[in-house]
């Protein structure tokens, strides 16, 4: 033999020893081979956990589990003899239904012959025990118990979320937890908080016969794994004021927010509308989902939250940031005097003043345009020439109070709202390195009192204030007090984020907080019983009435709790938002409500008539106007007030109003 050739064959030799010593170890000595899914002599079945328990800061349980019910579908154990007609009979679906739902099975990019699906959900408990009885005749089905979401609140569907059925997206991004009919967190705390509340799979590996029959535990259980609960979740809010402020938000749309600005724990976080989250559970779940997200009458948008993820401009509220930054800047401190005696006029824009000459604080007290328009000029033309150096200055100080930016926290949604650069009003110019002209500036100047082009979201107003009110720092906003009993560990939250303002600015600008509230746009809402600090705001928006904005701190000398609250076309801040946030101060601080007068103000007024203004404008441009009945108005404000009804007997009052309604309909259809 040639040397060439004995060496290849040599070689030849020793690759395939390397591979039967490597198959014989693998067989041997491993059970790599035996626990893969595809043998059939070994089977790996999952146990799926109970999913970790929603409690409110106060122990309250708002989220709970109960079991859900499917029939699975193996085609592996799928009999010659399967009696389609009689399986159909007992499970209460057609013959079309069911080739139907068994193609659309097998379409499935994860099927798998040996692998169990999905072939059913959501069978009530009655079915359960009606099919349970004589499903052995059907080996290739069998009944799967899963974990449910119970909710025991009927408030804040937004702010929990929901679960529903893994994607293929979801199954890719963590594919070595999900399979296919796995449940996972869509939306909320649920999403936020999967990975705690979702638990630790069980695994057991089972012997099966080659009729894929049960013969026993593979290697006595060994191998197999114990399934872990989900972790309890307890979250910052308070149920009692949560559910105040969205009873308060019924008929309207928009958002309040409450912090404790000490620790940066979110106390309310409510939206409007708000969704009932019992529709995330039970066999109309899927429906109630579309329903929701097809909602879009009168901009309703239920799935929006308002409170996340609605920016608006922030109107009065925001001179206070004005003033911050403009006394950082050092353009004005709080002795500086801008004339409003005939109002602002720069450069051909005009604001109407309140008159007279005022420094910061009265101007504060009095919500002065005129004066706030002048310091964010000071502020532009701090460098000569170069308005853009001067409002990327502005820009950095107010992304150090957290707006114009992600929060960075724990919530499933947000937005970053707006904070214009200086190149923003440069390309709006054309490009010019001085774009100061009244065209640029006509919305440049008006971000001094918080309309031209800022926005920000109700949790970053909230946030703003405690950074006021804690004379420059805060922690980050987060929703998650505890994990397990356990405080939230995530190092985020630790953080105290300090703004570029020094401390010494904010004086003037908490007493004219407190000047607000003893004589100024909020006295209307002093109370006897705790010390507040305040400022009113009302946004001018390109449709409708004016947005009602107000931000309160309390009490005055040592806050506990500051609150942003958004009412969408409402008017004046004082006259609506402000009533909301004083009533959940007053609770808060109080454990009572004495002031009842404004909390029934409040839950017995709608603005749905103005959206319903601007939502017939557009369809009549369109064509498709058609006036709804005062009846089916009246029952949709009803169906509003039963989701948060307090006690039996409001509730049996609200019902008899809608079967007197639903009477007169009937009665009307059939003349």
């Amino acid at each position: 033999m040639k040397p060439q050739f004995l060496k290849i064959s040599i070689f030849l030799i020793l690759i395939a020893l390397i591979f039967i010593a490597r198959l014989s170890y693998l067989q041997l000595f491993t059970d790599r081979y035996a626990l893969n899914a595809a043998n059939t002599s070994i089977k790996t079945e999952y146990i799926i956990p109970q999913r970790g328990v929603i409690f409110d800061r106060n122990g309250k349980i708002m989220v709970g589990n109960q079991p859900s019910y499917e029939i699975s579908f193996t085609e592996a154990l799928m009999k010659s003899d399967f009696d389609t007609l009689d399986f159909c009979n007992l499970v209460k679906i057609s013959k079309t239904d069911f080739i139907k739902t068994i193609k659309s099975i097998k379409k499935e990019k994860y099927f798998s012959k040996l692998t169990p699906m999905t072939f059913m959900k959501n069978l009530s408990r009655e079915d359960i025990a009606r099919i349970q009885e004589i499903i052995f005749k059907y080996p290739a089905f069998s009944i799967v118990s899963r974990p449910q979401r119970q909710y025991e609140v009927s408030t804040s569907g937004n702010l929990l979320g929901y679960t529903n059925e893994v994607n293929e997206r979801e199954i890719k991004k963590d594919s070595l937890y999900y399979l296919p009919g796995d449940f996972i967190g869509k939306t909320g705390i649920e999403k936020s908080y999967e990975k705690d509340l979702r638990g630790e799979k069980g695994i057991q590996y089972v012997q099966k016969d080659i009729r894929l029959r049960n013969i026993g535990s593979y290697k006595n259980g060994a191998l197999d794994k114990d399934v872990i609960t989900g972790k309890d979740v307890t979250l910052t809010i308070d149920y009692d004021l949560q559910r105040m402020a969205e009873e308060m938000m019924v008929g309207k749309q928009g958002a309040i927010v409450a912090i404790d600005p000490s620790n940066g724990e979110i106390l309310v976080l409510a939206t409007g509308p708000d969704i009932d989250p019992n529709l995330f559970a039970g066999p109309e779940k899927t429906r109630n989902l579309y329903k929701l997200q097809m909602d879009t009458i009168y901009n309703n948008r239920p799935t929006f939250d308002r409170s996340l993820q609605a920016a608006y401009p922030p109107g009065s509220t925001f001179k206070l940031l004005t003033a911050a930054a403009a006394m950082q800047m050092g353009v004005m401190d709080e002795k500086t005097i801008f004339p409003c005696g005939g109002g602002f006029n720069y450069r051909g824009l005009r604001i109407k003043g309140h008159g007279g000459a005022d420094p910061l604080v009265p101007a504060i007290q009095v919500s002065s345009n005129c004066y706030f328009s002048y310091a964010y000029i000071a502020i532009m033309n701090k460098y000569p020439g170069d308005p853009t150096r001067g409002v990327n200055e502005w820009k950095k100080i107010m992304s150090s109070f957290g707006v114009g930016e992600f929060l960075n926290n724990d919530l499933a949604v947000g937005s970053k709202g707006r904070i214009p650069t200086g190149e923003f009003y440069e390309k709006r110019s054309g490009g010019k390195k001085d774009w100061t002209s009244a065209y640029t500036m006509n919305g440049s100047i008006f971000n001094g009192m918080g309309q031209g082009d800022v926005l920000l979201t109700p949790l970053q107003m909230a946030n703003s204030i405690a950074a006021i009110v804690n004379k420059g720092w805060y922690y980050t906003p987060h929703i998650v007090k505890a994990i397990d009993g356990k405080p939230n560990p995530d190092p985020r939250f630790k953080v105290k984020h300090k703004t570029l303002v020094a401390a010494k600015h904010f004086d003037p600008i908490i007493k004219g907080m407190e000047a607000v509230v003893l004589n100024g746009t909020a006295r209307g809402l002093k109370s006897n019983d705790f010390t507040m600090l305040a400022k009113t705001g009302t946004a001018q928006v390109p449709q409708g009435k004016d947005n009602s904005i107000f931000v309160l701190a309390a009490p005055a000398d040592n806050p506990k709790i500051v609150i942003a609250a958004v009412m969408e076309h409402a008017g004046f801040g004082a006259t609506w938002a402000g009533p909301a946030a004083t009533v959940i101060a007053e609770k808060y601080l109080t454990g009572d409500l004495k002031r009842e007068h404004l909390y029934k103000k409040m839950i017995n007024a709608s603005f749905m008539p103005e959206y319903k203004r601007q939502w017939d404008v557009e369809l009549k441009r369109k064509g498709l106007y058609k006036e709804p009945s005062k009846d089916s108005l009246s029952l949709a404000t009803i169906e509003q007030r039963l989701r948060t009804a307090k006690d039996d007997s409001q509730k049996k009052e609200l019902l008899l109003k809608k079967d007197s309604i639903l009477l007169k309909i009937k009665n009307a259809a059939k003349k």
